[in-house]
């Protein structure tokens, strides 16, 4: 029997890979939930615009999941009006799920340590718990003002994670799969196949708009 929680990985996804498919699957399974929703940003704010429209992204996550019931798209950031902030993700998923509900949201290591440059941070765990993903051996830098939040807010505890609301900073270790957005886009501007990086109905949408510079 799984899990009641929602738990959730944004991402630009520009393209969606099997890197962040394999992350969400393998925590979805770890954790014992139902599924976990992938929440491609509308216009990400630390980060520079994708080339491809949000829609696009979009319709790329909802074809890689399609045929994976333990995972899901959402579209709440495509959708919204507001720049995609994470504190506004969180604050409509609280909105959405009520108070009691435990909502956590998945971030790599490599995000976890630029925190402190996002909006309002020390606030996400007001709203939701932090799953980070971490490589075997790795620790975190020293930065005084995220070592402090690290050492209020951690756990070693999934089951708190699960039966509490918000407030909890877990780390878990993956062996990530080497893939990334940026190698996926330079294989196909060089004229080569990217297939098997990602879901093939992904490939087949991609050459069918004409994404990352196909031009035949």
């Amino acid at each position: 029997m799984s899990v009641k929680a929602y738990v959730f990985m944004g991402g630009t996804f520009d393209p969606i890979h099997n890197g962040h498919l394999r992350t969400a699957l393998e925590l979805q399974q770890w954790m014992g939930v139902e599924k976990v929703c992938l929440i491609p940003s509308r216009d990400p704010v630390h980060r520079k615009t994708p080339g491809r429209t949000a829609e696009q992204r979009l319709e790329m996550v909802e074809l890689a999941v399609a045929d994976e019931p333990a995972l899901a798209a959402d579209k709440r950031e495509v959708l919204s009006t507001q720049p995609s902030y994470s504190l506004h993700t969180l604050e409509s998923l609280r909105r959405e799920l009520g108070e009691s509900a435990s909502i956590c949201m998945i971030m790599g290591m490599d995000a976890y340590q630029t925190l402190p440059h996002w909006h309002e941070w020390q606030r996400f765990t007001d709203f939701a718990h932090l799953l980070v993903v971490k490589r075997p051996g790795y620790s975190l830098p020293q930065c005084e003002v995220l070592n402090k939040f690290t050492e209020k807010h951690q756990t070693t505890s999934l089951q708190q994670v699960l039966s509490t609301p918000a407030g909890c900073v877990l780390f878990h270790e993956l062996t990530p799969i080497g893939v990334s957005a940026t190698q996926i886009r330079q294989t196909i501007a060089q004229g080569h196949s990217p297939r098997y990086l990602f879901p093939d109905q992904v490939w087949q949408y991609i050459q069918d708009n004409r994404l990352y510079g196909l031009t035949n």
